[in-house]
């Protein structure tokens, strides 16, 4: 991987969207108002989207992935 900061960005933003994602997910299931939320467990499923979606990138990041090929293509 040669540019690891544009991977590391990009997983990132990746998991704060996935983290986000989870947290909506876990309050919309059955909170009616605000203090019925658990916040414990809305930190937990965000928590773990995040760490899911860090070591999916593991196996690669499109937006990283095709830029670098389009590189290598054009050099050629």
């Amino acid at each position: 991987m040669k540019n690891w900061k544009k991977w590391l960005k990009a997983a990132i933003i990746r998991g704060v969207r996935t983290f986000a994602e989870s947290a909506l997910a876990y309050i919309g299931t059955g909170a009616i108002v605000l203090g019925d939320v658990n916040w414990l467990g809305v930190l937990s499923a965000g928590a773990f989207g995040f760490i899911i979606a860090i070591l999916i990138a593991l196996t690669g990041l499109p937006e990283v992935d095709d830029d670098e090929d389009t590189e290598e293509k054009a050099n050629t």
